[in-house]
Order: C-alpha cells, then sequence, then structure tokens
C-alpha cells in the first residue's frame, strides 16, 4: 500500500476539523459536526483514509473529554465512527458520486436530489451508530437494553436530526469545495 504525504495530510487536516470543531460544540450533547467530516474523508480520499480520521478523531477527543475517559465507551464510539469512513468511501467507488457544484447543478434538481440522499444516508448511519453504540454500552454496563435505549432517546434524536441537516446541507457542499482545493 502506498500511502502519499498529500493523503497524510488530508487524513491529519480532517482529524484536526473533526476534534476542533467537537471541542467547538462540547456543550451541545449529541450535535457535531465529526460524522459528516468523517464520511467526507472516505468519499474524497477513500474507506481507509475515513477510518484513519474517525479513529484518530475519538482518540483524541475520546481521551482528552471533559466529560472523562471510559475505555469501554471509547472504544465502541471508536469502532463506531469508522462507519462513515467506509459508507463514504463505499459511495464514492460505487458511482453513486456526487455531481460537481457548477451554478445550474447547484440550483437543479441534481444537486437537491443528492443532497436529499446525503441527508437520509446521514441519518441512517447515525441510526445504525447510535444503535451499535447504545447496545454495546448496555451490555458492557450490565444495563437492561430496553431501558438503555429508551433513556437514551433524547441524545439520539439530537444526533440523528442534526446529523440529517448537516449531511443535507452541507455534505455536497463540501465534498465539492475540499475536491477542488485537492486538485489545485
Amino acid at each position: 500500500m502506498n500511502v502519499s504525504s498529500k493523503n497524510l495530510s488530508f487524513v491529519a487536516i480532517m482529524t484536526a476539523l473533526c476534534v476542533g470543531s467537537n471541542y467547538a460544540l462540547i456543550g451541545v450533547p449529541n450535535v457535531k459536526f465529526m460524522d459528516l467530516f468523517v464520511f467526507v474523508s472516505g468519499y474524497l480520499a477513500g474507506s481507509l483514509s475515513g477510518v484513519a480520521v474517525g479513529f484518530l478523531t475519538w482518540l483524541v477527543y475520546g481521551t482528552l473529554n471533559p466529560y472523562g475517559f471510559d475505555l469501554p465507551t471509547f472504544l465502541t464510539t471508536s469502532i463506531g465512527e469508522t462507519i462513515y469512513g467506509v459508507a463514504g468511501g463505499l459511495m464514492a467507488r460505487s458511482g453513486l458520486g456526487l455531481s460537481s457544484s457548477s451554478s445550474a447543478t447547484l440550483m437543479g434538481r441534481s444537486y437537491w436530489g443528492t443532497s436529499l440522499k446525503l441527508g437520509m444516508l446521514g441519518f441512517l448511519l447515525t441510526f445504525v451508530y447510535d444503535l451499535f453504540t447504545n447496545v454495546v454500552t448496555g451490555i458492557v454496563f450490565g444495563i437492561p437494553l430496553i431501558l438503555w435505549i429508551i433513556q437514551g432517546v433524547p441524545y439520539t434524536v439530537a444526533h440523528e436530526v442534526s446529523n440529517f441537516f448537516f449531511f443535507l446541507a452541507g455534505g455536497n457542499v463540501l465534498i465539492n469545495a475540499i475536491r477542488r482545493i485537492m486538485c489545485k
């Protein structure tokens, strides 16, 4: 496997963007741009890079977290976050790519249709992430799963709804903007 300095730089920059935005939104539980940034990383640089961004983000944010450190939670969130990077890479490779951001496309159906698909994908990926992390955490701490999931509903809803809107409004724009920068 050939890892270029450009790719390593991209992973480092996206990881820093994730960590910085997480700390900026520390007071808003489960509302973070990180999931979108990890997805975009996978989309633009491949699943492995997306996985690296997700894992490295949690390595920093999960360890140096004002809410404290817990190894099972750290491992669960680190592994769970990688689904966004894998999904981004798979979407790019599957031919379900995004159109370029020309002014005609930006205002046309193609743009809004793709954005809506990204919003729905963000919601579904977040549902899977939340289910995975809640089930594993409930099992690790010996809490009945139904109680654990019910008590987490407000946080889960905030996470899933915010990611729907982040992916809807920012996915297409962010991918095209970073793509332009990377091509220069």
